[in-house]
C-alpha cells in the first residue's frame, strides 16, 4: 500500500472513531427524530441572518435536490416558513417558525453539553491540544478556499511557560531541514533561551511570540548587551507563515521596544546564507559592519554582525 493510501486509511479510522464518539451514527442524531444532516440544516437556519437554500447547500456541500426535499419536509412539519426576498422575487428567504425554534434549541443545547462532557475530564492542556489539532486540520484542508492574505491574521504576545521549549525545538528542526545545521545549533539556541529566562529584565528585554489559528508561527528576542546596546536574537518564522510580513513585523517590534527602553543601538549576529532574514534586517535599516568565516553546526559559515543606530531614526519611520 502506498504511503498516501496508508494516510487515507488513518484518516478513515479517525473518522469512524469520532463519528461514533459524538453519536453521529444513530438513526436519530442526539437521540432525536432528526438525522445529522437535518440538524446541520436546522443550525444554518437558526444562525444565518437571511438564509437561502442556495447558501445552505453551498455551506454544507449538499446536493440541491436533497436539500430541497429536506426543506419541503420541514415546511410540512411546520418548522420553517418561506418568503420572497425584497431585492429578488425569485429568491426565497427561509426562517424557522416558533415550532422550529422549539425543535432546534434543545438539540443545540444537547450538542454543546455533550462536547463539554467530553472535554471536562481532560486537563486544560489536553483540551487546548485538541483545539489546536482541529484548527490545524481545518487550516490545511481549507487552504484551497482561503489565500494567506485573507486568512486569520497573526497575533503577537509575550512569552509564557512552554514557549522556550517550542523555540528550541523548531529552531533545531527548521535549520536542519533548510540549511543542514546539526544539533549543536539547537544547543546554542537552548543556551540563549536559558540565559534569557534566568536573567530576564522586563524593563529592558522582551520576547514576542506570534500565533496564527492557535498555532505558534514565529518568535524574536531583544536582550541587553550593555546599558546602551540591545541585541536582536532568534528571529524565526514558520514556513506556513512566510509571506505575511511577520518577520518584518517582529523586527519592527524589537526596534520600537529598544527605542522606548532607551537603547542607543541594536546589534545582531547572523549568517550570510540566511537570505530572507538579511533582507528584513536591511529593509529595517540595519547595516553590515563585519563578517568572519567560521566552522559551526557542521558547516563552514560566514558570520555577519549588523547594527542599527537608533539615534538616527532609521528603520521605516521608527
Amino acid at each position: 500500500m502506498r504511503q498516501i493510501e496508508q494516510r487515507a486509511e488513518a484518516i478513515r479510522e479517525f473518522n469512524r472513531f469520532y463519528t461514533r464518539r459524538i453519536g453521529a451514527l444513530g438513526e436519530g442524531h442526539l437521540e432525536s427524530k432528526f438525522s445529522l444532516t437535518e440538524v446541520r440544516v436546522l443550525f444554518e437556519l437558526a444562525n444565518r441572518e437571511h438564509p437561502t437554500a442556495s447558501k445552505i447547500a453551498e455551506t454544507l456541500g449538499l446536493d440541491r435536490g436533497y436539500l430541497s426535499r429536506t426543506l419541503r419536509s420541514f415546511q410540512k412539519r411546520g418548522l420553517i416558513t418561506t418568503k420572497t426576498g425584497p431585492d429578488d422575487r425569485r429568491r426565497a428567504l427561509l426562517r424557522l417558525t416558533p415550532a422550529g425554534q422549539r425543535a432546534f434549541s434543545p438539540l443545540d443545547a444537547r450538542a454543546r453539553a455533550d462536547i463539554v462532557a467530553m472535554l471536562e475530564p481532560l486537563p486544560a492542556g489536553e483540551q487546548q491540544r485538541i483545539l489546536e489539532a482541529m484548527r490545524a486540520i481545518r487550516a490545511s484542508l481549507d487552504r484551497k478556499k482561503t489565500s494567506p492574505e485573507k486568512s486569520a491574521p497573526y497575533t503577537l504576545r509575550p512569552h509564557r511557560p512552554g514557549d522556550m521549549g517550542w523555540i528550541v525545538h523548531r529552531h533545531g528542526i527548521i535549520y536542519f531541514e533548510e540549511y543542514g545545521w546539526d544539533e549543536r545549533f539547537e544547543a546554542l539556541v537552548a543556551r540563549v533561551v536559558a540565559d534569557f529566562i534566568e536573567t530576564f529584565d522586563s524593563a529592558r528585554e522582551r520576547c514576542w511570540v506570534a500565533e496564527r489559528d492557535g498555532q505558534i508561527v514565529g518568535s524574536i528576542f531583544v536582550v541587553a548587551k550593555s546599558k546602551t546596546v540591545a541585541k536582536l536574537r532568534l528571529l524565526l518564522v514558520e514556513p506556513s507563515a512566510r509571506g505575511l510580513g511577520l518577520g518584518s513585523r517582529l523586527v519592527d517590534e524589537v526596534i520600537r521596544f529598544a527605542r522606548q527602553a532607551g537603547y542607543k543601538k541594536i546589534v545582531l549576529w547572523t549568517q550570510r546564507g540566511l537570505t530572507a532574514a538579511r533582507k528584513i534586517y536591511a529593509a529595517a535599516g540595519f547595516t553590515l559592519v563585519s563578517e568572519e568565516t567560521h566552522d559551526s553546526f557542521g558547516k563552514t559559515l560566514v558570520a555577519e554582525t549588523w547594527e542599527l543606530p537608533l539615534s538616527q531614526g532609521s528603520a521605516r519611520g521608527h
